[in-house]
């Protein structure tokens, strides 16, 4: 019975050891901070939308900290989770930097043209969070585009936990809040 006990006992003491492993394969590194960025982040909107001019007809600002600025009112219906939204949109970064678009003028003109790019209406799926990757487009663009009514123009303010996170991209830093002026033009 003692062999018994000492064998269970070493078994443990195996098992506690390689947990404490420091190149423990399940050990992701530090969780993101989504409550952190969100408040941060809402500071950041505050400050730009104090100095930013836009036109609109009224804001939204959602509950997940995206804000909605209509400036044209659609008369179609708002889209909801599995509808397939096509829009128009240029992205930019809070200082103005345009780091994307599917408008070949609005590209031509802040480089971001190369040659063979096709500018076709960008199609998206309305999706919701537990779904968010299967989209083709940033959670952001959901939250946003559910506000909205086909047919409507405004702009969409996206705080970074709904865009790329602490992940740099080629043209956007980590952590930044993203302002799309969007065109939305349909949806199936």
């Amino acid at each position: 019975m003692k062999q018994y006990i000492f064998g269970i006992l070493g078994l443990m003491l195996i098992a506690g050891m390689i947990s404490c492993e420091p190149n423990n394969p399940y050990d992701l590194g530090p969780v993101y901070d989504v409550a952190g960025n969100l408040e941060k982040d809402s500071v950041k909107i505050a400050e730009y939308l104090e100095t930013a001019e836009y036109d609109s007809l009224y804001r939204i600002h959602d509950p997940s900290g995206v804000v909605i600025i209509v400036q044209e009112e659609g008369a179609g219906s708002r889209p909801f989770n599995g509808n397939l939204v096509y829009t128009n949109f240029v992205g930019k970064l809070t200082d103005g930097t345009v780091f994307d678009t599917n408008i070949q003028s609005v590209a031509e003109e802040n480089g971001l043209h190369e040659e063979g790019d096709e500018y076709n209406p960008f199609p998206f799926y309305v999706v919701s969070a537990s779904n968010s990757t299967s989209s083709g487009a940033i959670y952001g663009f959901s939250l946003g585009f559910k506000r909205l009514r086909s047919g409507s123009k405004g702009v969409i303010i996206i705080p970074s936990p709904y865009a790329y996170r602490d992940v740099d991209r080629e043209k956007i830093p980590a952590n930044s809040v993203l302002v799309f002026e969007v065109d939305f033009l349909g949806m199936d």
